[in-house]
Formats: structure tokens, C-alpha cells, sequence
């Protein structure tokens, strides 16, 4: 079959890796637990999911031969799938709660729907779907802390059924999320009493929060301490059962994490996009046995040498978890039940397990938000001649004409915006690899609206600077190269620079540039960058050597700008020009070639395949 191509992160380590894989190793059987089905005295199935990340349309499963052959993900199948679920749970005699781990919108087109509309479709979701609680992912930042507060307060028919969750964030300086803390919405953990039992519920979010979406001023604590504080206070109160919901990025640091934690019986992961599978789970039609990265559930240690499970799933709605936990009359795990255990693929109706899609999502929001797109689609806007990459993969390792396009928008917009703004035409620009989201090949041909929403979503606006020293220069991109290669992080990071105005090559074999991720500091700098070329031929590094000359002038976004994927621009002055990158990138290629727009054509002597050697990498 010819599927959609599903986003799967690459971010983690490779010892990791080989972590992961010896947990994995554990044996499963009874959960590794050390009591006996007789010992059950309690049963809890549950239900989760993670980074949803706004995927509220279905897709369309295809044959080779194009013919339709159904839907997967989807949040009105989801929706129809969970309450299943929950149904078959309570027909066994069982609790259930049902968890978020985060990330649970993010930029994108079915976002702008909602931007559009002036209606949350994803809040309206989340509700209809009834969770007990929700984590807090750094893509729930990534509007800023007002708009979350927005999403929050205004999308839920309740606010604070179900309350989000972070117990390493400090709210205190952010006055609208502070309200929703002090009402109770937000919290670090809370409790659920089902079938007689309470159940605490602890979330917690990555620590990286600041330098990978837009916080402003929320306080990130290290992830630990608080967590276990929280995790005592409930055992304090008498909780006996405790679940940790948390969006740290990989389900590796999650596993690192139980081996420090007391008290803590199960664990759902979020922000890795992990698909955790046995061999008899089915996959969603885009998913092949290649894609599992561990059994379902992992099984990790905590501190005092119980075996915890830990859980996750590959998100975008794509699998609903379940996991069925029997526990003993001390609320220590004893079992867990494998056959009932698992991710659930969510297809439609089409398929032999799946599922009608539930009306009331579908009229409410599937149908609107699939309207804003459609008519998004509708609009073309160019034409390209040739196909191009923005896989995720790539555009965070090397230069790609995706990238090109993107950065040369960027230089395009500040030049028409420069003397309207009093600042200099920009010699450079520079966008970071995980501010492009589509992650896939965009075909030759019409080139429509919704392809700039696909390709750069988030609400970053185009900025310059307008002098950097070229010592500074040198130490952007040494940033920007700075996490490429295996024993970085395999496949790049978002930081790494797709660049305009330009060309410079770096070798992998130069030192790393470090920065100290609390105070901004570079404490180890980089010997990467080798060369670096104005495209008038001005010469600002060779040899890896600075070359003393005048500063320059750098167009780029607001959010790297403010010190996103750690750019060090320290305390340079900057001027926003009021543009988004979405725009940006609409506008230059609808410009007129007086101005040194494309016209409408994205041609492939400009951004031919594999780049035009803008950035090269030394052997």
C-alpha cells in the first residue's frame, strides 16, 4: 500500500538506544511483578495517548493503484475507539482512567483553523474526549503562555475537568496561567477515585522547555526532585496507586528517571514518538514492523528495585494505549494482562477492527477544520519545477532546497521590510531545521497555501539584526552544526541552519560547540565552521579563522532570535518586522520578479534537488 507518511523523531542517543534495548530485555510476563494472578485484588485499565499534536483529520489509505481503501488517526475515530475502550472496561468489572502525555496541539493547518474561526477545535476535542488528566508538552508553549492560558480557560466547557499537569513548572510569573493554577486548572498532580480506589496522577515536562518552544517567563525545575516530592505528599495522604504522565521527550529519560523514583507504579511517556508493539498487535497501514521500538509495555526499576511499566505511543491520534494493571491489596503492581494489553490502531470501519467515527466530533470539528483546509488547498499560489524536501531528517542535518526556499523567503521579506522598520537589508537569514514541519517530499507542480502552512506553521515572525559581529556570526553556526552527527544526536536536531546570503562548509571532526543550557553561556566553543562566504565573495571565516571586517546583518525568526535551540545572541538588539515565516514565505513566492520575488515559480535552476551547495560538509 501507498500511505501517508508518518512523522517519526529521531532525538535519541545512541547508549540510549542500547539502554532501551536491554530494559526491553526484562522479562514482561506478569509485569515483571512479583505477585501471583491470585494476588490481584484490584484491576485498572489505562487508557492513554500522546501528542495529538493537532492531527484531527483522518488520512486516506491507499493502494499502490491509488484506490481508496480507508482512514487512519483521525480524532472522531479516536473519540469512537476510546469510548469503546472505556465501555469494555467497565463490562469486565474494571476502573479506567484515561491520560494525555502532552503535546496536544501544535502549529499547523488544522491549527490555523482555529486562529481562523476564533473557535478552539482542539480544546473542544480534548473535551468530548473526557480526560482525568492531561500533561503539559513544549508544544503546548509554542503560541506563548497566553494563548495557553486562552486554549485553556476558553475551550473547555469545564476548565479544570480534566486539570493539565506539571509539577516542575513554576507559573508564578505568568499571571494568566498563575489564575488557572491558583483555580485549581493547572497542578502539579491530582487524584481520581474510581471503583473505590484513589488514584494520584503526577505529570512533569522536559526541562528543555525554554530553548525548544516559548515559555517567556515560565519557571522550568529539574524534573526529579519536585516529582518525588509530589509523588510523597500522595503517599502521604494515603494514595496507595500513583501514575506519571510526563512529555520529557523520550521514553528513554523516562526509563533513566524511574531508576531515581520511589513509589511510582506506572509510567506514560511522551514527546518521543515511540511505537511501542508485540507481534500480534496490528499496525496502522503507514506503520511496518520496522517502525516498533520496544515491546508494549517497557519495563524499567525503580530506585528501591520494583519493576515499573512504562508506556507510550506514536501519537497523532494514531493509537489509543491500553494498558490493564492488576494491583494487590497494598497497591504494589502484580500483574499485568497481556492480552488485553496494547496499542490500539485507530482505523475506520473500512478495516475488519475498526470503528465508526463519533458524530459529534466530526459535525463540530472535523467538518470545519477540514473546510479551512480544503479551502487552503484550493489556492494556488505557484508552481514548483521541482520536487522538495523538507523530510525532517534532512532539513535538520543538511541543506536541502526546501530549506533554501524557506531562508531565502526570510532574506526576501526583511530587504522589501528593511527601510519601513529603519533597519539594513539583511546579508544573511537563517532558519533552524525544526522550524520546518511538513517532513515529507512536496511533488512538482501547483504549489498551494496549504503547503506553506504544512512547510512553516508556528507563529514566528521574521526578524533581523541588525549588526553581528562575524566572531558572533561564527559562533551562530557553529550552533547551528553543533548536534549533526552520530554521538550528537542521530539525524541533527532542530537547530541545525538552513541558511540564505551564504555559504560555508564544517567539519563534524572540529569540536562541538557546548552552551550551558541554564545561563546561555557557550563553555565550550566550537572548531566546526571552516569557511564562510558572503555570496558577493566577502570572505568572514577561513580556515576556521574569524576574518576582522565590518558586522553583518541577520534576517531570522523571533523565536530563535529570543534564544530558541540555544541560538547565543546574547544581548544583540533586534527588530521584529511583524511578518510571520508563513507569510514571508507566501509573499516571496506570489512577488512580482521586479522585486525579486519567484512570480510564482519555484524553478529548478534556483532550488534544484540536493541543494546548490550553500552548505557542505567536509570529509
Amino acid at each position: 500500500m501507498s500511505v501517508r507518511r508518518k512523522r517519526h523523531r529521531v532525538t535519541i542517543l545512541a547508549v540510549m538506544a542500547v539502554l532501551a534495548m536491554l530494559v526491553a530485555l526484562l522479562p514482561v510476563g506478569a509485569a515483571g511483578a512479583e505477585g501471583d494472578a491470585e494476588d490481584v485484588e484490584y484491576w485498572l485499565t489505562i487508557l492513554h495517548n500522546n501528542d495529538g499534536e493537532s492531527a484531527l483529520l483522518p488520512s486516506e489509505v491507499l493502494t499502490e493503484d491509488d484506490e481508496f481503501v480507508g482512514y487512519e488517526g483521525g480524532v472522531a475515530y479516536f473519540a469512537r475507539a476510546r469510548r469503546d475502550a472505556q465501555r469494555a472496561a467497565r463490562s469486565a468489572g474494571q476502573a479506567s482512567i484515561f491520560v494525555s502525555s502532552g503535546d496536544n496541539f501544535l502549529a499547523s493547518p488544522s491549527f490555523s483553523a482555529s486562529i481562523a474561526d476564533g473557535v478552539w477545535y482542539d480544546a473542544m476535542a480534548l473535551d468530548t474526549l473526557d480526560y482525568d488528566a492531561i500533561d503539559l508538552g513544549n508544544h503546548d508553549f509554542d503560541f506563548g503562555p497566553d494563548v495557553l492560558a486562552s486554549f485553556i480557560s476558553e475551550g473547555f466547557r469545564s476548565p479544570g475537568e480534566p486539570p493539565y499537569l506539571s509539577a516542575n513548572l513554576d507559573f508564578s510569573l505568568e499571571l494568566n496561567l498563575q489564575t488557572l493554577v491558583d483555580a485549581g486548572v493547572i497542578a502539579a498532580s491530582t487524584t481520581v477515585t474510581k471503583n473505590g480506589e484513589v488514584i494520584g496522577i503526577v505529570g512533569a515536562t522536559t526541562p528543555v522547555l525554554p530553548t525548544i518552544s516559548s515559555p517567556r517567563d515560565v519557571i522550568v525545575n529539574d524534573v526529579l526532585p519536585v516529582v518525588q516530592d509530589e509523588v510523597d505528599a500522595l503517599t502521604a495522604a494515603g494514595v496507595e496507586i500513583i501514575v506519571f504522565i510526563s512529555h520529557l521527550q523520550d521514553i528513554d529519560g523516562d526509563i533513566l528517571l524511574a531508576s531515581e523514583l520511589h513509589d511510582v507504579d506506572v509510567m506514560v511517556a511522551g514527546g518521543g514518538d515511540e511505537l511501542l508493539a508485540n507481534d500480534d498487535d496490528l499496525l496502522l497501514p503507514s506503520d511496518s514492523p520496522d517502525d516498533i521500538f520496544g515491546p508494549y509495555p517497557m519495563i524499567a526499576t525503580d530506585a528501591d528495585g520494583n519493576t515499573v511499566p512504562i508506556v507510550t505511543t506514536s501519537g497523532q491520534y494514531g493509537y489509543l494505549g491500553q494498558l490493564v494493571v492488576g494491583f494487590d491489596a497494598q497497591g504494589n503492581v502484580v500483574e499485568i494482562d497481556e492480552d488485553s494489553s496494547g496499542p490500539r490502531r485507530i482505523v475506520s470501519d473500512h478495516f475488519r477492527d475498526g470503528v465508526r467515527p463519533y458524530g459529534g466530533l466530526n459535525d463540530a470539528v472535523v467538518g470545519p477544520v477540514s473546510d479551512f483546509i480544503a479551502d487552503l488547498a484550493a489556492n494556488v499560489i505557484g508552481t514548483s519545477e521541482v520536487d522538495l524536501d523538507g523530510v525532517r531528517g534532512n532539513v535538520r542535518s543538511t541543506e536541502t532546497n526546501e530549506g533554501n526556499l524557506i531562508a531565502d523567503s526570510q532574506r526576501w521579506q526583511a530587504t522589501q521590510l528593511a527601510g519601513e522598520f529603519g533597519v539594513p537589508e539583511p546579508d544573511v537569514a537563517l532558519q533552524n531545521g525544526g522550524g520546518i514541519r511538513n517532513d515529507d517530499i512536496i511533488p512538482a507542480g501547483d504549489f498551494t497555501e496549504l503547503d506553506t502552512f504544512d512547510m512553516v506553521p508556528f507563529p514566528n515572525f521574521v526578524t533581523v539584526f541588525p549588526e553581528i559581529t562575524r566572531a558572533q556570526f561564527k559562533e551562530i553556526l557553529e550552533n547551528a552544526v553543533s548536534r549533526t552527527q552520530d554521538g550528537d544526536i542521530p539525524g541533527g536536531t532542530g537547530r541545525f541552519g538552513q541558511v540564505s546570503g551564504i555559504a560555508f562548509t564544517y567539519s563534524a571532526a572540529g569540536t562541538a560547540q557546548v552552551i550551558d543550557a541554564d545561563t546561555g553561556d557557550i563553555t565550550t566553543p566550537g572548531t566546526r565552521i571552516q569557511d564562510v562566504t558572503l555570496d558577493d565573495g566577502t570572505v568572514l571565516v577561513s580556515g576556521g579563522s574569524v576574518v576582522a571586517g565590518d558586522p553583518i546583518s541577520l534576517a531570522i525568526t523571533d523565536f530563535l532570535a529570543r534564544g530558541g535551540d540555544q541560538y547565543p545572541f546574547g544581548d544583540a538588539e533586534f527588530t521584529v518586522l511583524g511578518v510571520s515565516y508563513q507569510q514571508a514565505l507566501s509573499n516571496y513566492i506570489q512577488a512580482d520578479t521586479a522585486t525579486d520575488g519567484l512570480g510564482g515559480l519555484i524553478s529548478a535552476a534556483d532550488y534544484p534537488e540536493g541543494g546548490e551547495g550553500r552548505i557542505v560538509e567536509l570529509p
